[in-house]
């Protein structure tokens, strides 16, 4: 009887948990796609066809454990800018605009529609480079990507705009995950995103806020850097 009841409960558990997952991130289809590929790509694809609420199950586990990632490294930061969605994402949306205000960049070149070629200050004057895709868009309001096969640092993230509460503006979030490789690599990976990767981050929103909001970035030398 202990064993039924045992049971039950179990299945009421996992009902309660696959209800949450429904609740939180929704998508259907493409959620549970995403989920069973059990990769930094396939988690992404979950959680942008979902809505971006990757907090679900388990809080802090969540996405992570379902798809075995919970080694990789999640920096994630909002901001928020007295400018449109529109006004936002369409500068954002051209990522060769990027290394404007996100200083660990030495330039993004678009390729196509989808794929964008990136290469990154490493240390000793070193560069790691590696191409990305767009795996999911919502114009004015999402654009989620993820590296592609080959990449010196295997990363994936997205960018949220939502118009902020009381017409303030609008809440830019931007979302993170990276997997640093080992050995040499990995120390230098380790170092070019900071020993307090969320003030990087932070540091990087900061100065695109300024950007929009007054057309130049002011540095610590008391100048300021033009938008081109």
């Amino acid at each position: 009887m202990e064993t039924a009841q045992q049971n039950t409960s179990n299945q009421s558990e996992n009902m309660n948990d696959a209800e949450r997952w429904a609740s939180l991130i929704g998508g259907g289809a493409l959620v549970l796609y995403g989920l069973s590929r059990g990769s930094l790509r396939g988690a992404l694809m979950a959680l942008a066809g979902g809505g971006l609420v990757y907090h679900g199950v388990g809080g802090q586990s969540g996405v992570q454990d379902a798809t075995g990632m919970n080694k990789n490294i999640r920096v994630e930061k909002t901001v928020t800018i007295n400018k449109s969605p529109e006004q936002l994402y369409r500068y954002w949306h051209n990522f060769e605009n990027l290394p404007t205000f996100m200083k660990h960049l030495k330039s993004v070149r678009v390729l196509d529609a989808k794929r964008s070629h990136w290469i990154a200050n490493a240390p000793m004057d070193n560069s790691v480079e590696w191409d990305a895709e767009i795996i999911n868009e919502q114009e004015n309001h999402l654009i989620a990507w993820a590296s592609l096969a080959g990449a010196d640092v295997d990363n994936s993230g997205f960018v949220r705009f939502q118009p902020a509460p009381g017409g303030r503006g609008t809440e830019v979030k931007v979302v993170i995950e990276y997997n640093p490789p080992g050995g040499v690599l990995g120390a230098a990976i380790a170092k070019l995103f900071g020993e307090e990767p969320e003030q990087q981050i932070g540091d990087d929103l900061r100065r695109f806020k300024q950007l929009m909001e007054a057309g130049e970035i002011a540095t610590t030398a008391g100048q300021s850097v033009g938008s081109s």
